[in-house]
């Protein structure tokens, strides 16, 4: 088989892996796509449909294969994993899907251990850290999408109070992607200036010393998950995207700063935990974590995460 390159592998072709798939096509990012899915009848299914569009994309060759298959991928993104329920939080998941792990990630290493791991099932912070610690690979090497899509919902509320546009606002959903996430608001910012500032010129019915108003743009970031998939079953737009975002930022080797999972070790007296801060993200997967200043609060609720994640690590025995 001929293999292009950049390549990205992607297991599991539920409907983030094949949102991820048809977004990543059309940014014209990498030169081959491979899928693999325990189900090859809708996986070939989908790869013949998304093939269909080649003549109106930038060339890219897509695969239905195995795990072999995947062999000389720049990156490998798994989406594989049980399907989120209305009533599951996300730590709901972590018992089967880290079972999961156990099989998937060796086959993953015996045919592509030089690729950069990206976990995208849920929770990712717990799948990340099973990913890191069943592959043996170094922690830099295996990344989640972890709040980078949290963060892009976040910036969006702010841009649509302030009339931004979004891509002027600055400001980090941090800590586990889920119930215990947080919001940077000491450090968000709107050009250059610091929100609380910024606020001012919005012409907002309340105060920026709100705390119930920012706690009601902060829910809705929480609760966005929830809320589309009690009205439509599942997510999986939003996370294609920010997975190309991050794919961007390795394959084109950018240093772009991304609040992506990482092994957290020596910051704020947590250790060896994966949780999103912001990082430098390249071709070698995380360069480095940026030690963002915290306010007092947000310090607490960043170990507060690292308490919840690592509670249900002990529980499903990693």
């Amino acid at each position: 088989m001929r293999y292009l390159k950049p390549k990205v592998s992607i297991i599991g072709c539920g409907n983030v892996g094949i949102r991820y798939a048809y977004a990543l096509m059309i940014k014209g990012i990498v030169r081959q796509i491979v899928i693999v899915d325990i189900d090859k009848k809708r996986l070939e299914g989908e790869v013949m449909d998304l093939s269909h569009g080649a003549p109106y994309l930038p060339p890219v060759n897509i695969i239905a294969g195995d795990y072999p298959v995947i062999e000389n991928s720049d990156l490998v993104v798994i989406t594989a994993g049980k399907k989120q329920k209305p009533t599951d939080t996300r730590l709901d998941l972590a018992r089967d899907n880290v079972e999961l792990y156990r099989e998937i990630i060796p086959k993953i290493v015996k045919y592509a251990s030089s690729a950069i791991f990206l976990v995208v099932t849920n929770p990712v912070d717990i799948l990340a850290y099973a990913a890191y610690r069943f592959s043996n690979k170094p922690s830099h090497e295996v990344l989640g999408s972890g709040t980078v899509l949290d963060s892009a919902r976040f910036r969006n509320l702010i841009s649509t109070r302030c009339k931004v546009d979004a891509r002027n606002v600055h400001a980090y959903i941090l800590g586990e992607h889920g119930d215990s996430e947080f919001a940077v608001w000491s450090r968000a910012m709107i050009g250059g200036i610091h929100f609380k500032n910024y606020w001012l010129k919005c012409n907002n019915s309340f105060d920026y010393k709100d705390d119930d108003a920012l706690q009601e743009i902060f829910a809705e970031v929480r609760n966005s998950a929830y809320k589309i998939i009690e009205r439509k079953g599942e997510t999986s737009y939003g996370i294609g995207l920010a997975l190309v975002r991050i794919t961007e930022a390795i394959i084109n080797d950018e240093n772009a700063i991304l609040p992506v999972s990482c092994l957290v070790n020596d910051y704020c007296g947590i250790n060896d935990v994966y949780l999103s801060l912001p990082s430098i993200v390249n071709k070698k997967g995380v360069e480095s974590v940026l030690n963002i200043e915290l306010d007092g609060n947000e310090q607490n609720l960043l170990k507060n995460s690292a308490i919840v994640l690592k509670r249900v690590i002990k529980k499903v025995g990693l």
